[in-house]
């Protein structure tokens, strides 16, 4: 298949027919998420695939109610995908390459961080593991961390300084699946999106270079607006990170076409 083809027909599938998917399949798929870029190459993500139900049922246990998977109606067709990629990232993995000699001189190694690339990196394979399922004629959706992650962690026996992103769910698509509400939203439009040049210019200039990645810059990199915790350790909802949506609902429900 094309790659246009592939982008336009990726899509949040939510509902799964249940059938396994191959294992060999399942290792092509993660073998192509590992070409995902990272900062400084660190590579700082890791993966727990689950397969089949039993696998499965440790992973809902940690991230949705009972009353959620009594009450919500993406619970049926969630509940039949039959394998699921959960990913982690290593916050720490970031400041130990950036203390290396040839990335030192960026002073991240001790932080503040611009950005938190640790999870950056972790949505590159992410995207890859969506994209490929599209090529691969299987039906994709990703759920982000809205609740359980120190339970899934336990659960799934990963070790305490990782943080949990999200998860790739995997399967033939299945009846019935309900549309997200957020379809009414539309996509935005480039001429929305994209400004050439200069934010304030118009739209009909040619672009400009673009940048290089996180830490590649001769001197110290300056935040640009407040610190975030390079050393990994866990930022509280107070500190502007939710760790449930709003009304508590794990997110499903609420993800993006």
């Amino acid at each position: 298949m094309e790659f246009t083809e592939v982008v336009r027909r990726r899509r949040m599938v939510r509902s799964f027919s249940g059938r396994p998917v191959p294992e060999p399949l399942l290792r092509q798929l993660l073998d192509a998420a590992l070409r995902a870029p990272s900062a400084g190459n660190t590579g700082g993500w890791d993966a727990v695939v689950l397969q089949g139900r039993p696998d499965l049922s440790v992973f809902w246990e940690a991230t949705t109610t009972a009353r959620w998977r009594a009450e919500s109606r993406r619970w049926p067709g969630l509940e039949r995908a039959p394998a699921a990629v959960v990913l982690f990232s290593r916050p720490a993995a970031y400041a130990e390459r950036y203390a290396e000699p040839d990335k030192e001189a960026s002073g991240l190694a001790a932080g503040p961080w611009p950005v938190p690339y640790w999870f950056v990196d972790a949505g590159f394979p992410a995207l890859l593991l969506l994209l490929g399922a599209v090529d691969a004629g299987l039906a994709a959706c990703f759920l982000g961390n809205f609740r359980g992650e120190e339970a899934l962690a336990r659960a799934l026996g990963v070790p305490d300084d990782r943080r949990y992103v999200g998860t790739v769910l995997l399967g033939e698509p299945g009846d019935p699946d309900p549309p997200s509400l957020s379809l009414a939203r539309g996509r935005r439009r480039a001429e929305d999106v994209v400004h050439w040049a200069r934010w304030d210019a118009g739209r009909d200039g040619a672009g400009g270079d673009g940048g290089d990645g996180a830490g590649d810059a001769a001197g110290p990199v300056t935040p640009r607006s407040g610190p975030t915790d390079g050393a990994g350790n866990r930022v509280s909802p107070a500190d502007g990170e939710s760790t449930s949506a709003p009304g508590g609902q794990p997110g499903p429900d609420d993800g993006d076409p």
